[in-house]
């Protein structure tokens, strides 16, 4: 099938691309910073020019604004482009007979439960990243029939920024580190997501589903795994959330249920102490060339 990937430069997004091709599909990669295959989510004329043109039969959409704490003094800016830009989206691929597949997130919750969140849960988000999240799942759900939205949580990957390789970074320069040890929720490698993305695209999957790595761990669970594969001396230091403030509230459970993508597919993702060695090694490898 031919797919149409827009963030495509992105942590994600690249993964997606890598993962149709491997799978033989047809990959158009577009970005904003791409010269060759530039497209701008939030401009209605670019879009259809785009899905005019190139007539996938699927659009998967990673781009986003993911700075969460920068969301809360650029709330308009995440809105336009995690709500605006993917509604019209929606417009063209319902134009087009495309089929379209969005990126959301675990922070569409407020982590008030002790259980893993799973699609049927109301959404209840504390910050501005996920209003703007869920202003976008609601806004493609009225534009278009059946389209398939796809919620994660706390990625990990080669091709962006994240927490796991900031955290390396800091730590070998400090004897000691901080970090955040009452947040609960899942680490995903992007990679592993991609994966469970283009096998739901395959079976035709249709509807909310949560998708994230095996497991639960808090941040600072997370930062002594990776520390500890890297054979660093730091030493990870426990703190409460209110010990260490951030502009954006967090939910402090966002663990979700994955029965619903096993269930359709028949797959697992494997268990996130795996994917960060998974993911360690490939870093590694990367930063040498």
């Amino acid at each position: 099938m031919r797919v149409l990937v827009t963030g495509a430069f992105g942590l994600l997004g690249r993964e997606v691309g890598e993962r149709l091709l491997a799978q033989g599909h047809e990959v158009v990669a577009t970005d904003i910073a791409s010269e060759k295959d530039f497209l701008d989510i939030t401009d209605r004329d670019s879009i259809r020019v785009a899905l005019r043109s190139i007539r996938p039969g699927w659009v998967v959409n990673c781009a986003a604004y993911t700075n969460v704490d920068a969301s809360e003094a650029h709330e308009p800016e995440a809105i336009l482009l995690n709500a605006t830009g993917p509604e019209l989206l929606a417009v063209e691929c319902k134009a087009q007979g495309s089929r379209l597949l969005h990126m959301s997130t675990d922070y569409v919750f407020d982590g008030a439960k002790t259980s893993p969140y799973t699609e049927e849960d109301p959404p209840c988000p504390l910050n501005a990243y996920g209003r703007s999240k869920l202003t976008g799942e609601q806004a493609i759900l009225k534009r278009i029939e059946n389209p398939l939205i796809v919620r994660s949580q706390w990625l990990f990957g080669i091709h962006g920024k994240n927490f796991v390789s900031t955290i390396i970074e800091i730590a070998k320069g400090r004897p000691s580190i901080r970090v955040v040890d009452d947040q609960w929720g899942s680490p995903t490698y992007a990679k592993d997501l991609a994966k469970a993305i283009v096998a739901l695209m395959e079976v035709d999957a249709r509807g909310v589903y949560h998708v994230c790595s095996r497991g639960r761990a808090t941040w600072y669970d997370l930062a002594r795994k990776a520390i500890s594969i890297m054979e660093l001396d730091t030493e990870v230091v426990p703190v409460s959330t209110g010990e260490f403030p951030r502009p954006a509230r967090r939910p402090p459970y966002s663990i979700l249920s994955t029965k619903r993508f096993t269930a359709t597919t028949g797959k697992l993702l494997p268990p996130w102490q795996i994917s960060i060695k998974s993911y360690i090694q490939e870093l590694l490898q990367y930063e040498r060339g």
